[in-house]
């Protein structure tokens, strides 16, 4: 009797530790991150040669924190606009610049973050850099935070220009006197883009590509970044001067949720 009692419970044992792990298995593939379609690229395996500022990966932007998904700093595109912008890039480097993207894809849950930095009104630890003269409180109203962004579906992505040679871009500091993005490039955060007028990501009416104030040779290295990606099928966002979606998107009305990783790719390698 003895005996027949040890053998059930160690074939019971057994059937608890099958459970267990069919239970851990079903969970992680039900917590498992999604992956990229087939049709996305990490950029620089179709252009190593345009740089990478991935902002959205470091505390300089307008949040001041890592953003949610962005797990490395490296851009994910579609293949036509990865494609494109190679094109691009190669006009450019034949006048002397190279481009530089400071965002490409961007998860949905990165947009989520961004809504709920926007809702908490008494977090404005880059507001001296980033939005100095706009009121938190409008930040939807005026069309700078949403819960949709077109970076989602994979085609948009945010990028200036670089004259060769070029020089990197030094490290920003978290707690640094903060400079409005409006400020003259000679006191603004020294990115090594060339002077668009603004920095990347300048809650501010003279961010809008054709701002009227904005003239001079600023005005001209906007319309040398414009009138190349436009050549090409891209679109600019009148509001942003850095900010361009390739037509016709793939995904028109996808939005896309797999994190900014190499592992988000990996699974087509």
């Amino acid at each position: 009797m003895t005996r027949l009692s040890g053998a059930v419970r160690g074939v019971v044992a057994v059937l608890v530790a099958l459970l267990t792990v069919t239970a851990a298995s079903t969970t992680a593939r039900a917590n498992a991150d999604p992956v990229a379609p087939a049709d996305f690229v990490a950029l620089r395996t179709v252009d190593p040669t345009i740089l990478q500022e991935m902002r959205y990966f470091t505390p300089h932007n307008f949040v001041g924190e890592r953003i949610d998904g962005y797990r490395q700093p490296i851009c994910i595109l579609t293949r036509p606009a990865a494609e494109a912008l190679h094109k691009a890039q190669t006009s450019l480097l034949s006048q002397g610049y190279t481009l530089k993207v400071y965002d490409c894809y961007r998860p949905q849950r990165a947009v989520n973050h961004f809504v709920r930095w926007a809702e908490d009104l008494n977090d404005e630890r880059l507001k001296g850099e980033f939005y100095p003269n706009v009121d938190k409180s409008r930040l939807f109203e005026d069309g700078y935070i949403a819960a949709k962004s077109g970076h989602s579906r994979g085609s948009t992505m945010d990028l200036t220009i670089v004259r060769l040679p070029a020089t990197p871009t030094r490290p920003y500091v978290p707690g640094e006197p903060l400079v409005p993005c409006h400020a003259p490039q000679q006191q603004r955060f020294p990115d090594n883009s060339v002077d668009m007028g603004t920095g990347f990501d300048c809650f501010d009416t003279l961010a809008h590509t054709l701002d009227p104030r904005i003239q001079g040779q600023q005005r001209a290295h906007r319309t040398l970044l414009k009138s190349t990606l436009e050549n090409l099928g891209f679109v600019n966002l009148a509001e942003e001067w850095w900010h361009y979606t390739f037509k016709p998107e793939p995904y028109p009305d996808t939005y896309f949720d797999f994190p900014v990783s190499a592992r988000s790719l990996a699974h087509r390698y």
